[in-house]
């Protein structure tokens, strides 16, 4: 296994193209846009997404993808919204039995479907992997030490995946549990957007730090209705992408929840960005998904209100903050 396919030409899709090229792979790049493409192809940067990161020179990128069709194993990097359609468009031009390994975050909404749940409707003679964790896309792609979780049921996949991709700087760690390692990176998104809600009210890192902890409550909660395993949510693909996410505004999703703190309004931030914020999807499928299962998510109702239901942000924040006193335990 030496070829490496990316469907996703934003800013993690090129980093882990990086990653592939870099480790001796032949990598191939799918990118929707021309100016991506072309970028990467003449520059070797894809001064779009990921401006400032050199890319080897060997890293080809196209947007045909019938050039992904002799590739070894392809890593999911669309967004989650689109990767139902991208995915069945892709299909017509792999080889049964490859690896497709999810590197995207969320839930499906039109579903409620995990993303693992989709690739495998959509490729039932493919296996499915899972690769989450802590990890920027810049400190990725300029070669800055990182760790992740590489979740697949097939152990054998699982070795053959994590020599391919695996480095000094870029330390997969086997887990079996692709149910868990997707719920993590899924909703820390939500977290973080309100994180940067604290951020943007300016009221305080004690504040900051009991949202993420009242946060990996709720990560546990949903996780458990899923059958996640608890070793996974407190792993690199639960707290620690928990952690990351929720400490820097490097994040889409922190700044996104800064930006409506300071007031702004969540139409006009998303009408000026390029990348997409993931939270803002995922928190209305698990909020509805946590009404109908009557799981208490006061953070992710929160973030809801604001985004989904137009909720002044200090009115709901204060709501939050006169709750009941409850156990820890709940």
């Amino acid at each position: 296994m030496h070829k490496i396919g990316v469907l996703g030409g934003g800013a993690w899709g090129t980093a882990l193209a990086a990653v592939a090229a870099r480790g001796d792979c032949e990598t191939t790049l799918w990118a929707r846009e021309t100016e991506v493409v072309e970028a990467i192809n003449t520059k070797h940067e894809n001064t779009v997404f990921l401006p400032g990161a050199n890319l080897d020179p060997g890293l080809k990128a196209t947007n045909d993808l019938a050039d992904l069709g002799q590739s070894d194993a392809i890593l999911l990097v669309s967004p989650a919204q689109h990767l139902r359609t991208m995915v069945r468009d892709l299909s017509t031009h792999i080889k049964t039995g490859i690896p497709l390994v999810i590197c995207s975050k969320g839930i499906e909404v039109s579903s409620g479907k995990l993303l693992s749940e989709v690739v495998a409707e959509e490729c039932p003679s493919n296996p499915v992997a899972v690769l989450s964790g802590p990890t920027f896309a810049i400190e990725v792609a300029n070669n800055m030490p990182c760790a992740l979780t590489l979740a697949t049921s097939d152990e054998a996949v699982g070795a053959k995946l994590i020599e391919m991709l695996g480095q000094p700087t870029f330390r997969p760690y086997y887990n079996h549990d692709v149910v868990g390692a997707q719920i993590g990176g899924a909703i820390k998104n939500v977290l973080a957007i309100a994180t940067g809600i604290v951020a943007g009210l300016n009221i305080g890192e004690n504040a900051r730090a009991a949202v993420i902890t009242r946060g990996l409550a709720e990560i546990m909660r949903f996780g458990e209705l899923y059958g996640a395993e608890r070793e996974t949510l407190m792993g690199l693909s639960g707290l620690g992408d928990l952690i990351l996410t929720c400490s820097s505004t490097q994040s889409r999703n922190m700044s996104l929840g800064k930006a409506i703190g300071e007031g702004r309004t969540f139409a006009d931030i998303m009408a000026e960005r390029k990348s997409v914020a993931e939270g803002a999807h995922t928190v209305e499928i698990v909020y509805k998904i946590a009404e109908e299962k009557q799981l208490d998510l006061p953070i992710t109702k929160a973030v809801h209100q604001i985004l989904k239901e137009g909720q002044d942000v200090r009115i709901v924040t204060e709501a939050l903050l006169a709750r009941p006193f409850t156990s820890e335990s709940k």
